[in-house]
């Protein structure tokens, strides 16, 4: 993922619901390029980060093993704005999944204030897409690590999210690759 539109999650359980926060800066590009008169976080940029948080608690249920994206957006409706100094807090519910795509059912809070609600469909892609790949899996660590989902993730019986094996195998080839050889004189 080129942009970061979620800057943390505060709750993950897995195949169940996640909630993401998202701090509104006016140091984002474009906030202030979006509206002439008023610095607003634009709403294509709130559904972004709302879809983050899905399509990872969607990843995330099926072992980070099949190609999230988002397909559509079935129902947005938006209450207000926000802007440089507020805090976003997404939460997106998974409603079904299936073996062709799954639908999230969300909400972004401003506060206590409601500020949208978004039901979005989300595709899985076959083998017909294997051989493109979006990330590889370290950047994918990587990005989770700084969203701190296996930090407050938990599974459906409240026991700690565990790395799918890709992963960790993934984690521990970047881990030697970064150790100083011991080269002997």
């Amino acid at each position: 993922m080129r942009w970061f539109w979620i800057d943390r999650f505060v709750e993950f359980e897995s195949g169940r619901r996640a909630v993401a926060i998202k701090n509104v800066s006016l140091a984002e590009e474009q906030i202030p390029q979006y509206a002439i008169t008023k610095a607003i976080m634009p709403a294509s940029l709130i559904i972004e980060g709302v879809a983050q948080t899905g399509g990872l608690l969607i990843g995330e249920h099926l072992g980070f093993q099949a190609r999230v994206i988002l397909a559509k957006l079935a129902q947005v409706e938006f209450f207000g704005d926000a802007g440089p100094g507020d805090t976003l807090t997404y939460t997106a519910e998974i409603v079904a999944i299936r073996s062709t795509g799954a639908i999230v059912a969300a909400q972004v809070h401003l506060g206590d204030r409601l500020l949208a609600k978004l039901e979005i469909v989300f595709a899985l892609l076959d083998d017909r897409f294997a051989s493109i790949e979006l990330y590889g899996p370290d950047q994918l660590l990587t990005m989770l690590r700084y969203y701190r989902m296996y930090e407050v993730g938990r599974q459906a019986d409240g026991s700690p999210l565990q790395l799918p094996p890709h992963l960790a195998k993934a984690e521990q080839a970047c881990f030697r690759e970064e150790q100083p050889s011991s080269a002997s004189n």
